[in-house]
């Protein structure tokens, strides 16, 4: 099965430290060698780069681990292909646009009947269930709403009108849910959605800094000598990647919802 890294901060900044960690998983300490992502929010803008072959042993996965891209939000994903064959069509993250703004999506988990999800608006150019159930998702959110919620003024003043948006994604998450295992990370450059189905955990990260060790490489970071008092970086992946943080668990049915490293709301099953 896939496995999922998405990071939410409220400064810009680069996803090296987790990320080179994190390749490791795709073909190296993991099986996942049938494709890796990776896309960053930047400056209002939208970068992605995609590779069908193994993270651990692919360039331009090392570009990245040296290339300090910092951006607000990232996601990535390491493919154990089960459903469409190994090729860049089917490597995520996918994306598409809305309301003019890039949405990026990347799945962890199988679906069943899949295919019985109707399409309109948007079609998958793969033949993966995670871009066909996006392609649905995305669909759905934009016949519910032909326009974007309005962003509030003030980050203590979102409204009724964004929370009755935020469960119509978590219940479009659970209709999925139902037909099997759908881990999802999903973004539009404002918010980043983590919904669990299975298995995601993440870590936030603010003063007073200390150090990290990762996992799946020998590799360590103080980050009190990269960051200030004010930062907040919240790091959200399929297993924890560091052998000596307190990483939380997210609960099965559970969508959260992230802005500049911080948890917006939380929504559950009813």
């Amino acid at each position: 099965m896939c496995e999922l890294l998405g990071m939410s901060a409220n400064v810009p900044t680069d996803i090296c430290f987790s990320f080179t960690g994190f390749l490791h998983r795709g073909g190296g300490t993991g099986p996942h060698r049938d494709g890796w992502g990776i896309a960053f929010y930047e400056a209002g803008g939208y970068r992605d780069f995609r590779d069908p072959h193994p993270s651990v042993r692919s360039p331009i996965a090392r570009l990245i681990t040296d290339y300090p891209i910092k951006s607000h939000i990232a996601i990535s994903h390491i493919r154990q292909a089960n459903v469409g064959g190994v090729r860049l069509a089917n490597t995520h993250p996918f994306t598409r646009e809305m309301w003019g703004r890039t949405w990026c999506y990347a799945h962890n988990g199988q679906l069943k009947d899949w295919q019985a999800l109707p399409l309109n608006f948007y079609r998958p150019v793969g033949d993966t269930d995670s871009e066909h159930a996006f392609c649905w998702l995305l669909a759905t959110l934009r016949e519910h709403y032909p326009e974007a919620p309005e962003l509030p003024t003030c980050n203590d003043a979102w409204g009724e009108s964004h929370r009755v948006f935020w469960r119509l994604v978590h219940r479009l998450c659970e209709t999925l849910r139902d037909m099997g295992v759908f881990n999802m990370l999903l973004a539009d450059g404002e918010f980043l959605y983590t919904y669990c189905s299975t298995k995601l955990a993440h870590i936030t990260r603010r003063a007073p800094f200390g150090g990290a060790e990762l996992s799946d490489a020998e590799l360590t970071v103080n980050f009190a000598e990269h960051t200030t008092r004010d930062d907040i970086v919240s790091v959200i992946a399929t297993e924890p990647l560091t052998s000596n943080e307190a990483w939380a668990r997210m609960e099965p049915g559970e969508l959260l919802v992230w802005r500049q490293g911080r948890i917006l709301a939380r929504v559950t099953p009813e």
